[in-house]
């Protein structure tokens, strides 16, 4: 895969990037949002320093129906003031109070009392022109001096229909009037009011809301780029160049962060002054606006803080990912290369060796290439454990590596097994041409051997005598080759005879026949020299020159088939201690699994004698129990034992020495437990076969080892797949005289715990009713057949694949099966329901105490495949919203789970009438217990909380089964033991053999 596909796995990312990218957009929206509303569109700096002359200025004080009061005080050069720059005077004034409150009204006080009527007008006329606010009321100081009052009011009486017109306007002969219309803590201390303003304060406060609202507005803009910057798609293909991007990125990130701190810091002293300015009563109006305006632009700036540091942190891990795929991706395209270089000479490796020198060397070279394909192969292994490392962390691309990890686990299956193949076939070929070779010998040793017989030496009896046993003992090393014939070893070499060998086979027995003809007529003439005085021979009963040894009815060949023998020094434990000898004993285990049991049986019923009979179940019981015992000690110490010995080092792969533990399993654990526990109990039951249920359920927490041995079955049985050929097994084999390889040992313990409920059921068939012990017995073959369906369940549980959380928090898994599944959604399209009921979905059930998971069953096909099934998660049900409907028209074997109050119905078919029944118990069973427990907490809470969501009740979960009694914990266990058959609910012994 190139990059470009490496860049599409990135567009597909299923992380939440894009969401805090939008996120963010959304802040910086928001932000902007509150700066149009709070800022002015008009800066200090735009009024051409008219408020620093203090031409007119917002005191902060309010007027009636809170009309907003800008004062104009005495200015001797207001007459000057261009018309423009005194709009903008009033514009920046009016904006200001109508950015906080639109809509506001306005009242100006004209101070003139030091001026003229002239003025006076002038400035009225100004101010009706370029006002732009909703003017309330002007308010007049007119002049103090006699003359000028009487000119002012005179000129004002002729003038004021004229003002009137375009705004109110009251002229007040002193600073007593004003307050007739403004109250004194609204009015500054010049117009004998109380209100604290401080116009060089007030510049400053205000230019430092605008520098800190601009610089607000800065910083959002720049997180909005680099956001934008970041989101881009497109992504560098190379590593050096991510190295960089990501040292950039951060680089601007932590900048970005000190700007964020620094204008932070300065809203923050903002605040400082604001509290500080607005302690005094008269003024908190206007600074309580300003206060809170400061205070929702930093708490906004603070959210879009939040909003970048999410979506950097998304990003940010996506290129560290991304990285980490490029270089997972040149690792993988390395090894594949590699293992394809050593696939193609495998494939050049001749299987057509014609001389046993060529064979010879081809061996050695392929050995040669085997060691290099285990070097790379471990390689492989550690870039496919890196792959799972990375998969186990989300990668976004997980799929990709898995299948990266799959396809190298398959290329090497693959080579390891072609290169196994060839091995044997070479090896093979290699013995075939050797015992040629060595019969060829032979006939030249014959041939050398009459040459060397001289006549003059055998024509006396006594030298021809001499001469026809160098024969005879010539004769007797005569290679084994050579007695099977030319058609036998045809059909024992078949799969390696060429052409060129089938004529090495020829010319060997062509030569053969040569020499024999020469043996034969050296051997008459011989034996005629040697008999010209015959003496009489006494008769004797002939007897063989290796008697056969007496064996006992175990070593027949009735039941010699898959015997296994060892023999070692060593104490056994929970053997008998009758021994002839005292000291050092020694075992000899010779037995096998597979006698016949039916002919003892049918034998002894006929006796008609139960206690009779149940004794002998108890002797096979307490035997067979031994025997186990014995195998799975001559397994820990004829292979396990071995693996440290130093003497068999070179023929251990180093890779195994460390794998001992997943080949074996936890086998030891389960010898310490049948040897020193289980074994003395079972043969303290001897005599009292009654008492043997107990003992079962007395140990019943013990046989949960087997659950973890079967749970590492599959990886053991792969290894063994792996290292099978080993020459260290066929060494330990060989010293064991082990007929069966180590795999069938391997698998005993699996077949002795579906031994146990076998033999139970004998014990049970054989105890009546009433008699002692009948009760523990069922309660044994209980507890077996519930560990058996434990441990097949817990075996299919470990093969779900995809599901995001723990499998533990959804408690015990209760039952688990194929069934044929429809689904249905009551907010979905009319047109998909109908479809659904057409198109049933294969999906694998699995029931947990607290939920129901459906998955989907895969299997690999094809050679070299793993062989064991797989279970992709698809869907999860939590038992506290689900319900039933047992019986659904049409069908006896489907039954309906509904969801959510039948938001979602799902129609299962089981594949019989008792798979369904014993699905529909459990099902009752969680239902009920789930009903107990909130009926248990209604009584301790008599109050339920609002925000607690109770499941349906159980009356609503039952759909079709109301006429019906809900079964009891105990009548469902029940059920699930009978009824349905041990075949219903045992897995069969091949099952458990594939897991």
């Amino acid at each position: 895969m190139g990059p470009a596909s490496l860049q599409e796995e990135t567009e597909q990312e299923p992380g939440g990037e894009m969401e805090c990218y939008h996120s963010l957009l959304q802040a910086g929206s928001q932000l902007e949002n509150t700066l149009q509303q709070v800022s002015v569109p008009m800066s200090m700096k735009e009024v051409d320093g008219y408020i620093e002359k203090q031409v007119a200025y917002l005191s902060g004080g309010r007027g009636e129906d809170s009309s907003v009061i800008i004062t104009l005080p005495e200015y001797s050069a207001f007459s000057d003031i261009p018309e423009e720059s005194l709009a903008k005077v009033l514009t920046y004034l009016t904006l200001i109070p109508r950015a906080r409150q639109p809509g506001v009204k306005f009242i100006i006080i004209l101070d003139r009392r030091l001026d003229t009527w002239t003025s006076i007008k002038t400035a009225l006329a100004r101010i009706a022109a370029s006002f732009p606010g909703n003017l309330h009321l002007v308010l007049v100081l007119r002049p103090t001096s006699f003359f000028q009052r009487t000119v002012t009011d005179l000129g004002f009486r002729f003038s004021q229909e004229d003002f009137m017109l375009k705004m109110p306007v009251v002229m007040l002969s002193s600073v007593t009037d004003l307050l007739r219309y403004i109250d004194e803590n609204q009015l500054t201390s010049e117009f004998g009011g109380t209100l604290d303003y401080c116009h060089s304060d007030w510049i400053v406060l205000r230019t430092a809301i605008e520098s800190f609202a601009v610089t607000v507005k800065d910083i959002a803009q720049m997180l909005q780029a680099f956001g934008t910057e970041l989101a881009e798609p497109e992504l560098p293909d190379e590593g050096t160049a991510i190295v960089h991007l990501l040292s950039i990125h951060t680089d601007k990130y932590r900048k970005l962060k000190e700007a964020i701190w620094s204008v932070s810091k300065e809203g923050r002293h903002l605040l400082a002054s604001l509290e500080a300015s607005g302690r005094e009563e008269d003024s908190l109006w206007d600074i309580r606006l300003d206060w809170e305006t400061v205070q929702r632009l930093l708490a906004q700036l603070r959210d879009m803080e939040s909003a970048f540091d999410g979506f950097f942190e998304k990003h940010h891990l996506k290129l560290q990912q991304y990285l980490q795929l490029l270089r997972y991706e040149h690792s993988f395209q390395e090894m594949e290369l590699s293992l394809e270089r050593l696939a193609t000479q495998e494939r050049e490796v001749s299987l057509s060796g014609e001389t046993l020198t060529q064979t010879e060397q081809t061996l050695r070279d392929l050995d040669s290439l085997e060691a290099h394909a285990q070097e790379e192969m471990a390689r492989a292994q550690t870039i496919i454990l890196h792959g799972h490392q990375l998969a186990a962390c989300h990668h976004y691309a997980m799929a990709l590596i898995v299948q990266r990890c799959n396809e190298l686990r398959h290329r090497c299956d693959t080579l390891s097994k072609a290169l196994r193949a060839k091995h044997t076939h070479l090896s093979q070929a290699h013995q075939l041409l050797l015992r040629l070779d060595q019969a060829q010998s032979w006939c030249d040793d014959g041939a050398y051997l009459l040459a060397q017989q001289l006549v003059e030496k055998f024509q006396s009896k006594e030298g021809a005598q001499a001469a026809l046993k160098d024969i005879d003992r010539f004769l007797e090393g005569a290679p084994s080759l050579l007695g099977s014939g030319p058609d036998l070893l045809a059909v024992e070499f078949e799969s390696v005879l060429t052409p060129e060998i089938q004529v090495q086979i020829e010319k060997t027995f062509e030569k053969h026949t040569a020499v024999q003809e020469m043996i034969h007529n050296r051997q008459v003439c011989l034996r005629k020299l040697a008999d010209k005085h015959v003496r009489p021979i006494q008769l004797v009963a002939p007897r063989p020159e290796n008697p056969p040894r007496s064996k006992s009815p175990l070593f027949s060949p009735k039941h010699g088939v898959d015997g296994l023998k060892f023999s070692f020094d060593l104490s056994l434990p929970g053997k008998r201690t009758s021994r002839k000898s005292p000291g050092s004993r020694k075992i000899e285990v010779m037995h096998d699994y597979q006698e016949n049991r039916s002919s003892l049986l049918s034998s002894l019923e006929g006796e008609d004698s139960p206690d009779l009979l149940k004794r002998h179940v108890m002797r096979e019981l307490i035997e067979t129990e031994r025997v186990y015992v014995e195998e799975l000690l001559s397994v820990l110490l004829g292979y396990r034992g071995e693996m440290e010995n130093p003497g068999l080092s070179g023929l251990l792969p180093p890779i195994l020495q460390s794998k001992k533990d997943i080949l074996f399993g936890n086998m030891p654990e389960i010898y310490n437990f049948h040897s020193r526990v289980f074994l003395q109990d079972l043969e303290g039951c001897l005599e009292t076969p009654e008492g043997v249920g107990a003992c079962f359920l007395e140990r019943k927490e013990n046989f949960q080892v087997y659950e973890c041995y079967c749970q590492n079955k599959s990886r053991s049985e792969s290894l063994w797949r792996q290292f099978s050929d080993c020459a260290f097994f066929q060494e330990c084999q060989k010293k064991l005289e082990h007929k069966l390889g180590l795999d069938s040992y391997l698998l005993k313990p699996v077949q002795r715990l579906t031994k146990y409920q076998l033999l139970l059921k004998e014990l049970l068939k054989y105890s009546p009713g009433g008699c002692e012990g009948t009760s523990e017995l069922q309660g044994a073959l209980a507890a077996m057949l519930d560990l058996l369906k434990s441990v097949n369940d817990s075996m299919h549980q470990i093969a779900i694949t995809g599901y995001q959380g723990e499998l533990s928090d959804l408690g015990r898994v209760l039952m688990q099966g194929s069934f044929s599944v429809w689904i249905s959604h009551k907010k979905g399209p009319t047109r998909m329901k109908e479809l659904a009921r057409f198109k049933p979905m294969q999906r694998h059930l699995f029931l947990y105490e607290r939920a129901l998971l459906f998955c989907k069953r895969r299997e690999e096909h094809g050679e070299g495949a793993d062989k064991t099934p797989s279970y992709s998660f698809k869907h999860c049900l939590k038992m506290s919203a689900v319900g039933i409907t047992e019986n659904v028209k049409g069908d006896v074997k489907k039954f309906e789970i509904w969801y959510s109050g039948r938001e979602e119905v799902y129609l299962v078919q089981a594949n019989t009438v008792e798979v369904k029944m014993a699905w529909l118990n459990d099902l009752r069973r969680i239902l009920t217990n789930q009903q107990k427990l909130l009926k248990d907490e209604h009584c301790v809470n008599n109050q339920m909380p609002d925000h607690i969501q109770l499941s349906p009740p159980l009356s609503e979960r039952y759909v079709g089964c109301r006429t019906q009694q809900l079964p009891s914990p105990a009548g469902s266990l029940a059920a699930s033991h009978t009824g349905g058959g041990i075949g219903k609910l045992l897995p069969s012994l091949s099952d458990l053999i594939l897991w």
